[in-house]
């Protein structure tokens, strides 16, 4: 009797286990499913900078204040406020920043969400707002930073005043979508510039041919294509291949010397890049100072709103991030691991 209902037990535990399993497993095939109908629209997320930075002033303040302190300085700040409120302009007639980001890949993929965030910003932004974008790109492929610049070129067609920060990097198609800018600022050691073309590719035609593999490419049209990695490049090949570098470079060189008039673009589009020092110096910058210290110099004066894009994101995807996250966190321990047993050093 005692093993009938031990195993009774047991039995409604497995089928508990199960039923919990099949409920978990369906939630996730029919938030999949929904995800896939629902496609991929994302949405806007305002973010008030103004808050986040009276936070954190208010949070060091409770903590490095004694009590009685700390209440009379809250006691000071609310009131200086209810005077601001009562003694301000109307909010619709004070400068609002409106704060993007951008971190550039070798495809410039953020531009997908980036043009989405420029387009939410021209719906309301006035002649008298502005726009800070806070970029970080290394550059990658011509035409995908070609885009990008074109939606950043759509702030300054509108009149909207747009400043670019730096902070680490802007070079290359970054420093691309820079130069669009009204006012450019970088840090000291942010690096600027690379102002040049580079293509490569690899030829395996006499490795086939060694072991006897041949490969037939035809075309229609003398320079449909000029170099390629399987059969035998030509010079006639070599010669367009360089020709169409050399334009895709003058076209850059045009493309930054008409957004800042002020550089002496063949002097500096050498392929070089600089710090933000030596950047200065050569007016690819405008001023040195990191996006930090220009928001913070602008938070009494101007309302400041982070604008981001944020996309849905089926189940899959998330669970695939998450395993990316779990190994990048591994790897960045080791990291620390070899840094730890000097095996080098900074």
């Amino acid at each position: 009797m005692e093993f009938l209902s031990e195993y009774g037990l047991f039995l409604a535990k497995v089928v508990t286990a199960v039923v919990a399993i099949v409920i978990v497993v369906g939630a996730i095939v029919a938030i999949s499913q929904r995800s896939r109908k629902e496609g991929e629209e994302g949405h806007i997320e305002v973010t008030n900078l103004n808050h986040r930075y009276e936070d954190w002033e208010d949070a060091l303040h409770y903590s490095l204040m004694n009590e009685a302190d700390y209440k009379k300085h809250h006691k000071e700040r609310r009131k200086k406020d209810k005077a601001e409120r009562k003694g301000k302009l109307p909010a619709e007639d004070k400068k609002r920043i409106f704060v993007l980001d951008f971190d550039g890949d070798i495809r410039a993929s953020a531009v997908e969400h980036l043009r989405r965030e420029i387009s939410a910003v021209l719906t309301i932004a006035r002649d008298k707002d502005e726009v800070l974008l806070r970029l970080e790109s290394p550059g990658g492929m011509v035409h995908s930073y070609g885009l990008a610049a074109s939606q950043l070129a759509r702030i300054r067609d509108r009149g909207i005043p747009l400043t670019i920060a730096i902070d680490r990097v802007a070079a290359s198609g970054g420093y691309m979508m820079a130069c669009i800018g009204n006012r450019l600022l970088a840090a000291p050691f942010a690096i600027l510039g690379s102002i040049g073309v580079v293509a490569q590719m690899p030829n395996f035609h006499r490795l086939l041919k060694k072991h006897d593999i041949d490969v037939e490419l035809h075309t229609a049209g003398e320079h449909k294509r000029t170099l390629t990695m399987v059969g035998e490049n030509t010079e006639a090949g070599r010669r367009k291949f360089l020709e169409e570098l050399e334009d895709t470079h003058q076209l850059f060189k045009e493309f930054v010397k008409e957004h800042r008039p002020q550089l002496d673009v063949d002097g500096i589009a050498t392929g070089e890049v600089w710090f933000g020092q030596r950047a200065l110096d050569k007016q690819l910058i405008d001023e040195l100072g990191t996006s930090d210290d220009y928001l913070l110099k602008q938070r009494d004066q101007a309302d400041l709103f982070a604008v981001r894009y944020r996309q849905k994101r089926r189940i899959q995807e998330k669970l695939g991030l998450a395993a990316e996250a779990t190994v990048e966190r591994s790897l960045w321990k080791v990291v620390e691991q070899l840094k730890s047993n000097r095996y080098w050093s900074l």
